[in-house]
């Protein structure tokens, strides 16, 4: 929870600031057209001193203990970075084949709908295919973990995922601003999206008595709820972001839609109509696909950003920040989800969401080794490191919600 400053906020002197940049080679292969360069985190980062206020948490450390805490976290995306390679490379190509085949079987099996056995096998297969694709390919590559391969076809500027919301919307409202600004109240969005509150420093309205409710409403359509969000009408409203935005932006929604629908809901049930009668079963199938994938990813993300014991931060937390203490900020906001290879692969390694927040570009094969040397470090510097079985994180979660709902 945040903290009350005790000295007014205040810019820190440019002198004493520089920009990080990532490490990562993110430009697109000379072969792929131009488009807009994949959003990576670029805040402006203190090179030594500290923040006003440092959370509750690490208010123990000193600056010094802060920088050698970064210069380790440093040491291990230089190790990633220089190991990574073919063996990397095979991975999620192995990945990539696995869900497509799936999701043809899936499809396939779809088409004989009428009958249980195949509505299940193939509403089944689809929704897992599904998870795959936005969980450990889509979400991972548009985050860029797969540019250095230089591959135009896994590449954060040209992937295109299986979701309502266009990736070029999500990488502005999830790479640029919650990477940057994660968990920060008043300026990280994804702080309850906007229709929930997730938080105590977040200010209780008698909508909010519904928390519940808009959270139990939200899981099965999550990717249009996400796909409305992108569109940042609360930005729009305040006059932040211009109308001609919102209308590129509204087309953009508007086209993948269309290709989503026509997908899902026209093509794959048209043909199982033509070619077995089963339109209708096919079409509550490629319905039930996507609810199962949309609340997976609702309750993972949920587990992995607002159960007990992850923090958020007020803007004195952040004046000054350096690259330690952005460390310190990701590692205390996040919570992780312990389980099986399996569960790792089917939350896209979001059950490893401290070491996504601190290396949200590196390949996500590589967060179950990292995750041990960072809770190595959490131990030796104190701090908490939160992370219990999906169970548990999700009943924390839900607990939270329920809470939230009252004053």
């Amino acid at each position: 929870m945040t903290a009350t400053a005790d000295r007014p906020l205040t810019s820190v002197p440019t002198e004493a600031l520089e920009t990080t940049v990532p490490s990562a080679d993110t430009r697109p292969p000379a072969d792929v057209a131009a488009t807009p360069a994949t959003h990576v985190r670029r805040p402006v980062i203190a090179k030594t001193g500290a923040p006003l206020v440092r959370p509750p948490a690490a208010a123990h450390l000193s600056d010094e203990q802060v920088a050698e805490l970064g210069r380790e976290l440093d040491a291990i995306r230089a190790d990633v970075e220089a190991r990574r390679g073919a063996a990397d490379a095979a991975y999620i190509r192995k990945v990539i084949k696995a869900q497509r085949m799936l999701e043809m079987a899936g499809r396939g099996t779809l088409v004989f709908a009428k009958h249980p056995l195949a509505w299940v096998a193939g509403t089944g297969m689809l929704g897992v295919a599904k998870i795959l694709e936005n969980m450990e390919i889509g979400h991972n590559v548009i985050h860029g973990q797969w540019d250095w391969m230089r591959d135009p076809d896994i590449h954060s500027t040209t992937w295109e995922w299986d979701f309502v919301a266009p990736a070029a919307g999500w990488k502005k409202t999830h790479n640029d601003t919650h990477h940057t600004y994660t968990n920060v109240i008043g300026k990280d969005r994804d702080v309850g999206y906007n229709i929930l509150r997730v938080d105590r420093d977040q200010p209780w309205k008698p909508w909010n008595i519904g928390n519940p409710v808009y959270n139990l409403l939200l899981a099965p359509v999550f990717e249009w709820g996400i796909a409305i969000y992108d569109l940042e009408l609360d930005e729009v409203q305040a006059g932040r972001k211009p109308m001609s935005a919102l209308r590129r932006d509204l087309k953009a929604v508007g086209v993948k839609l269309a290709k989503q629908v026509g997908k899902d809901y026209l093509a794959t049930p048209a043909v199982a109509g033509l070619a077995t009668g089963s339109f209708k079963a096919a079409l509550l199938g490629t319905l039930g696909a996507n609810a199962i994938r949309n609340i997976w990813a609702h309750e993972v993300i949920f587990c992995g950003h607002f159960p007990e014991g992850a923090d958020t931060f007020s803007e004195e937390m952040i004046d000054g920040e350096t690259q330690g203490d952005w460390y310190i900020r990701q590692m205390l906001g996040s919570a992780n989800i312990s389980g099986s290879p399996l569960l790792h692969l089917m939350t896209g390694n979001l059950s490893h969401q401290v070491e996504h927040h601190l290396f949200p570009d590196l390949p996500s094969n590589h967060y179950a080794e990292i995750a041990v040397k960072v809770r190595d470090i959490c131990e030796r510097y104190g701090l908490p490191y939160n992370t219990g079985p999906f169970h548990r994180q999700l009943a924390s979660t839900w607990k939270q919600i329920f809470r939230l709902a009252l004053p």
